[in-house]
């Protein structure tokens, strides 16, 4: 924790009521920012606009409360389902949600922090990394926005710098679906043993938006225990 580190300094985070995003929107207020949360549910505490990441009305509402130094895009869906079996309606809600609202944060918001030096940071997924049965949609979206990241960082460096975090096995309202046997194969697949916080990925986050970070664009920071690094071959 660096208190003051955002001090005077103005942020938004999506998907910002629960889980990563709520943690990250916590930590930046904290260090002394000023956050409006944007989710489909209202947070618990703070100041928040309720509203769809995918439509560009909802980016026009955030637009119309800033400018913003930075910018966190974090909102996630995800069906678990194959390929054959996952409907176009269930694609394209995934896709919008966790790809195309970056772009659209981007398109938006992205010359005003390039005017005030800001900083956008893009929540991922180990799912851009692996292959895991039942995500397409997920998987799909999820590499896209690595993709994204870097091109990003290329369109509007050196005025703004866009980063990225992959995170793993993180305890999340995500993992509420999984029993307890499922829980227990991923911290057996985690060399550190355990699953992450939101804590510990807000951490990066906050860090990847500052200052201590000001010689870093265009690149996906993992924060995953290890997960992505070992394989069990026996």
């Amino acid at each position: 924790m660096t208190p003051g580190r955002y001090t005077g300094r103005r942020a938004v985070v999506t998907g910002g009521a629960s889980g990563i995003g709520a943690a990250t929107a916590a930590r930046l207020r904290a260090e002394g920012a000023d956050v409006l949360v944007v989710d489909v549910r209202p947070p618990e505490t703070g100041d928040h606009l309720i509203g769809d990441v995918a439509r560009e009305e909802t980016w026009e509402q955030v637009a119309e409360r800033g400018p913003y130094d930075l910018v966190v895009s974090n909102a996630a869906a995800v069906d678990v389902l194959p390929a054959h079996r996952t409907s176009l309606e269930s694609w394209h809600r995934q896709i919008g949600v966790n790809l195309t609202g970056t772009f659209l944060a981007a398109r938006r918001l992205l010359p005003d922090l390039a005017a005030r030096r800001g900083s956008m940071v893009v929540t991922s997924s180990v799912h851009a990394l692996v292959g895991l049965p039942g995500h397409p949609a997920y998987a799909a979206a999820k590499g896209g926005l690595t993709a994204l990241t870097r091109q990003l960082a290329v369109e509007y460096g050196p005025d703004a710098r866009v980063n990225c975090v992959i995170p793993g096995p993180i305890m999340t309202p995500a993992w509420d679906r999984v029993d307890e046997a499922g829980r227990a194969d991923s911290v057996r697949a985690t060399v550190l043993r355990r699953f992450g916080e939101p804590e510990e990925v807000a951490a990066v986050i906050a860090f990847l938006g500052s200052a201590d970070a000001s010689f870093m664009t265009g690149t996906s920071v993992v924060v995953d225990g290890g997960w992505s690094i070992v394989k069990d071959s026996a």
